[in-house]
């Protein structure tokens, strides 16, 4: 799996400052993948909200950056009018702020949409931006990397972007400290993985770290290391415990100041409620 290239960037506009850097952070991806920009304002009321403030930002927007950049006013609930006009309009990538106001969780039976219950229906990967600090490229890649059968479907993204910027991949694999056991069985894993990115001509290194806190660990490990981009699979089964508590994958959205490229895996007959997301 790849980003498809010549198609659109999504990019829900509500003018927060969140929002306008979701727009900024957008335009070297556009034109490396060649797409266009799609602004929707979504509103709850009248699919006209604010039209002229959208209409001035898209074509501030055609001035500064050189892209093709179109406006869209729609009516609905925010997160399901985002899945259903992504898939209307075959986007390649949803460009996601994600402000102070963002839900990310609600109760078991809670009928309030949130972003964690979004992104496994999203129909094209997410990137979510949590903070107004402008990242002209990525020079650096986060792969966080577990035993789980969908964490090798990044690595296709993760090299697809390097090749993009001439970035650095740096696989990060997070386990429960003393855990020899699952250390022992992740290391062959992570060499394959590291080879096969070495032969697509990307710089690659990978790094254990024993934390039982993986999504902090992660967090902290990119933003030492001046990492522009953790890239991770969005967990689409989850136990009732990480349905109430968060996933890693999910804690890495809520906490991290650095983009977060979300990728749905593959779908399976059967996927493990042990997988971490990441």
């Amino acid at each position: 799996m790849i980003i498809k290239e010549g198609q659109s960037i999504l990019i829900p506009i509500d003018f927060s400052k969140l929002s306008y850097m979701a727009v900024k952070q957008s335009y070297s991806i556009a034109k490396n993948t060649r797409s266009k920009l799609i602004l929707a304002h979504i509103s709850a009321t009248n699919e006209n909200d604010r039209r002229e403030d959208l209409e001035s930002l898209a074509e501030a927007t055609r001035v500064e950056s050189g892209l093709n950049v179109e406006v869209l006013g729609v009516k609905g609930e925010y997160f399901k009018t985002i899945q259903k006009t992504a898939e209307e309009l075959d986007c390649g990538i949803i460009m996601l702020a994600l402000d102070e106001n963002t839900k990310f969780k609600a109760g078991m039976f809670s009928s309030t949409m949130t972003v964690c219950k979004f992104l496994p229906d999203a129909p094209c990967p997410v990137i979510t931006v949590r903070s107004t600090e402008q990242r002209e490229a990525f020079k650096n890649i986060v792969l966080p990397f577990d035993l789980a059968p969908e964490s090798r479907e990044k690595v296709s993204f993760a090299v697809q972007l390097a090749h993009y910027y001439k970035a650095d991949i740096r696989i990060v694999s997070v386990f429960k400290p003393n855990d020899d056991e699952y250390e022992n069985k992740l290391l062959p894993y992570l060499q394959q993985v590291k080879k096969f990115i070495k032969q697509e001509g990307v710089h690659c290194t990978n790094r254990t770290l024993p934390s039982v806190k993986p999504a902090e660990a992660i967090i902290e490990y990119a933003v030492k290391n001046d990492c522009d981009l953790i890239i991770q699979i969005t967990q689409v089964d989850v136990s009732i415990s990480e349905r109430l508590n968060g996933t890693a994958a999910h804690k890495v959205l809520e906490l991290s100041p650095i983009p977060v490229l979300n990728v749905n895996p593959m779908k399976r007959e059967s996927m493990s409620h042990f997988s971490s997301g990441m």
